[in-house]
C-alpha cells in the first residue's frame, strides 16, 4: 500500500481502503474511491468519489449520513463528488492518482 493511500487527518492515518469498503456496502454505490485533499483546518481531509449504480439516485447528504452511521467521525468524507464513471486501469482498479491530479489542477485554476 502506497503512502498516498492514507489521508493524514489531524495526524491520524486514515486507511482509504477501509472507508471505500464501507462506501461499497451502500446499496446504491457501484464504485467508490477516496483521496486526501488539502484542508485549511486539518491539513488534509477525505473526499469521496462515487459512481452510482445504474437506475439509482443518491444525494451527498445520504452518503454523508451513511458514513457517519457506519464509521468513526474522523474517517468520514468531508466532500462527496459523483461521477458517471471513475477512472480505472485495464484490470478495473480505480486510478486514485488521476483523481488526485484532477483535484490538484482544480486548485490551480
Amino acid at each position: 500500500m502506497g503512502m498516498k493511500d492514507f489521508v493524514d487527518k489531524l495526524h491520524i492515518e486514515n486507511d482509504n481502503r477501509e472507508v471505500e469498503d464501507i462506501l461499497f456496502e451502500h446499496p446504491k454505490v457501484a464504485m467508490a474511491a477516496v483521496i486526501g485533499v488539502p484542508d485549511d483546518r486539518s491539513g488534509e481531509s477525505v473526499k469521496a468519489f462515487i459512481q452510482v449504480k445504474p437506475g439509482e439516485t443518491v444525494t451527498e447528504e445520504e452518503i454523508l449520513a451513511y458514513c457517519k452511521k457506519n464509521m468513526a467521525g474522523y474517517k468520514c468524507p468531508r466532500q462527496v463528488a459523483f461521477r458517471e464513471e471513475l477512472p480505472v486501469s485495464a484490470v478495473g482498479k480505480v486510478l486514485r492518482r488521476v483523481l488526485r491530479d484532477e483535484e490538484i489542477k482544480k486548485g490551480r485554476d
